[in-house]
């Protein structure tokens, strides 16, 4: 290991840049790599949390390993590639929409006309709040929304480069789009092409016409999957499409069929997602007067391990809750929210980290194109250890133990077994080579999991 130069380090304790690392050089020779890399993170960790005075903000970026390792999750490299994932990213929020869907809660909004001004508001505020990332290598780029498609490609790729000038965006992995079915156009895709948008995240949620009229989508299941062949034959060869399962009306037959047609395409990513009813949703006030309902827990598991089996025995990695790659296509921009690693997000109600605060911009678009500023909050280290248990217990690589004892102290790590108890006994949760983890076949029951691990 070496150290790059940092500024910062060198005004660390003592002010010597290696006191940080000072028993590297002894105990690196007795532990393998692996080992070597959760006793760094942990170790840079507390010291940053400890010291964030040395974090200050600095005309040299602050460099940590030469591939850039910091808040990095224990094990989240892509083998295959031998490089390691995760760095700073940016999310652009686009939340224009044609038509709501009836499951949707996110931050949207009907007014189009509006799109040129968000877009000036954006830039602006990239560049006002461009400081707020101590990482200025950018790993990772994803526009989401509402539906980032109706925005331009060239308006798309005026963001982009705005974020290169102000950030070291040489290192850029991936850069992904959400993009409707019924948008792809070969006109639209050809232009999409010379941006440097290199995966696409397509929004089909059901290949069944009458459950997407149900969920109030604008396109059709044929629309669906020619948009993924256009988008192939345009060729992207990193792509993803988001399904819904658990829809009530909706049985085992439309699901199966779902799965099959996602397969028979081709695509390096599934996302699958069991519909949750949210109170300001259509489904959400359908429920309330009567007229739909959830599906009971006996179908919901059902359908999850249908799903689960399905994709897992087609080669797919059932890698977090609701995520399935193919070997080296995890969605990396998303591995950052799971594993703690800064991301600045940008647009009206996007969510910043910079792993001490938490920053969300105005839910308004009007407000938000004047110039209003967002809310934010500081996490306290039980908030570190909250996020790092929740979000860990998503995904397939679990906790990892001796870090957790190291970030957050052996008797927080001793209460964790105690209460993972009851879990351990049925098979809920599991402890292998120091990871504790729920198996991915039971990852739809993790909500009452990591409720109970929660420190209160």
């Amino acid at each position: 290991f070496y150290f790059a130069r940092s500024s910062s380090l060198s005004r660390g304790r003592r002010g010597n840049r290696h006191s940080v690392l000072s028993d590297l050089s002894t105990s690196s020779r007795s532990v393998n790599f692996s080992d070597a890399l959760t006793w760094l993170r942990a170790t840079l960790f507390k010291y940053y949390y400890l010291h964030p005075e040395s974090l200050q903000r600095t005309q040299q970026p602050i460099k940590i390993l030469n591939f850039e390792l910091f808040f990095a999750c224990h094990d989240q490299t892509d083998k295959k590639n031998s490089t390691f994932v995760l760095m700073a990213g940016i999310y652009f929020h686009i939340p224009f929409c044609k038509r709501i869907c009836a499951y949707c809660d996110f931050f949207k909004s009907l007014d189009i006309s509006k799109m040129g001004a968000l877009i000036e508001a954006m830039h602006a505020e990239l560049e006002l709040r461009h400081g707020s990332l101590h990482d200025r290598h950018i790993r990772t780029i994803y526009f989401g929304g509402g539906t980032p498609s109706l925005c331009e490609p060239q308006a798309l790729q005026g963001l982009i480069d705005h974020a290169a000038r102000l950030f070291d965006c040489h290192d850029l992995a991936e850069c992904t789009t959400e993009v409707n079915p019924d948008d792809l156009t070969e006109e639209y895709l050809a232009r999409l092409r010379d941006t440097d948008i290199n995966r696409l995240s397509i929004g089909i949620q059901s290949f069944d016409n009458a459950e997407l009229k149900l969920m109030n989508r604008r396109h059709t299941a044929e629309q669906a999957i020619e948009a993924v062949r256009r988008a192939q034959q345009a060729g992207f060869t990193n792509i993803t499409i988001d399904l819904i399962f658990g829809v009530s009306g909706f049985g085992s037959e439309i699901l199966q069929h779902n799965i099959q047609t996602a397969l028979s395409l081709g695509v390096q990513h599934i996302s699958a997602y069991h519909l949750t009813i949210e109170p300001n949703t259509a489904f959400g006030r359908k429920v309330a007067h009567g007229g739909f309902a959830a599906v009971p827990d006996a179908v919901s598991e059902a359908e999850y391990l249908f799903t689960h089996h399905a994709l897992t025995q087609a080669g797919f990695e059932h890698y977090e809750i609701s995520n399935y790659a193919l070997p080296g296509f995890r969605a990396q921009h998303n591995a950052a929210y799971w594993s703690g690693v800064e991301y600045l997000g940008i647009g009206p109600a996007a969510h910043s980290f910079d792993t001490q605060t938490r920053h969300w911009g105005v839910n308004s678009i009007e407000e938000y194109i004047k110039g209003a500023p967002g809310g934010e909050e500081t996490l306290s280290e039980r908030d570190h250890f909250n996020e790092y248990v929740m979000t860990s217990l998503r995904t397939l690589e679990g906790i990892d133990l001796r870090l957790l004892a190291t970030q957050f102290g052996q008797t927080r790590l001793d209460i964790l077994r105690r209460e993972a108890a009851p879990f351990l006994l049925t098979g809920t949760l599991r402890v292998e080579k120091g990871k504790m983890a729920i198996p991915p076949e039971k990852f739809l029951v993790s909500d009452n999991v990591i409720a109970h691990l929660f420190e209160t």
